[in-house]
């Protein structure tokens, strides 16, 4: 059987002060390749460039990957403010209709950290514009200094709805996770499942309802590590092993 391939949303970067480019982190390549056995492609977060149906023509599956600018607010229905940070409203308009599309397709999709945030306001929900400022809320943004294993360090404990998708694949209840970002789900939309929280309340993974196919998203980012992670590595297996179940029955 042939390896799937799976598009890795890409983000809006400048390289120096005036070139524009588009860029995946490696960690996010790394655990496609190596963990989910598939081949990495990056998808330009530029919707002018490929419609929703031309891409899922193409990939066997997506990953909806962090990145700094938020979701913009008009996509929710709030109006946008200084604790919304920046936004990209191009990764926007190519993910938000490429999520739904790929739910309705049965193409495997994995969201994290904004892809998880993307995944929510796709289906209706909105988004809280800052976690830590939100009563009795942890702050779970990194750490602004630091290596790399300190800002991926686990930091908190999620705890996952027993006999779920999640605890399935986990093989627990709990799990111990990192965490950066500032945002975070606020109402879910009617087709978001929530299946994890955080210590306080905060929501950290969801699957979409009726579904045909793999569509999992986690609020931490499971990319980092992920070939040793005890966390990290079934998620991507999982999702790896939906894309291998869909092209076998093709």
């Amino acid at each position: 059987m042939r390896r799937p391939i799976v598009g890795i949303i890409g983000n809006h970067q400048m390289l120096g002060d005036d070139y524009p480019v588009q860029a995946v982190g490696v960690m996010n390549i790394d655990a496609v390749s190596q963990v989910a056995g598939a081949i990495p492609l990056i998808i330009p977060a530029m919707p002018a460039e490929a419609t929703v149906q031309e891409l899922a023509g193409i990939c066997d599956g997506f990953m909806f990957t962090g990145g700094r600018p938020n979701v913009h607010p008009s996509h929710y229905g709030h109006e946008a403010t200084e604790a919304h940070g920046a936004f990209d409203m191009d990764r926007d308009n190519l993910t938000l209709p490429l999520i739904r599309h790929c739910v309705d397709a049965g193409v495997p999709i994995l969201g994290i950290c904004r892809g998880f945030q993307e995944f929510n306001v796709a289906f209706g929900g909105t988004l809280h514009p800052e976690i830590r400022d939100l009563p009795g809320r942890i702050n779970h943004r990194m750490p602004p200094d630091g290596t790399m294993e300190e800002k991926f360090e686990a930091r908190h404990v999620v705890a996952l709805d027993y006999g779920g998708v999640f605890a399935e694949i986990f093989g627990s209840v709990e799990v111990c996770v990192n965490s950066l970002h500032g945002q975070g789900i606020c109402q879910p939309a009617d087709r978001v499942v929530v299946e994890g929280r955080a210590e306080d309340g905060t929501i950290e993974a969801i699957y979409i309802k009726e579904a045909p196919s793999f569509a999992l998203a986690v609020q931490w980012h499971p990319e980092y590590n992920a070939s040793q992670n005890e966390v990290s590595r079934p998620l991507f297996e999982a999702f790896g092993n939906a894309m291998r179940e869909n092209i076998a029955k093709s």
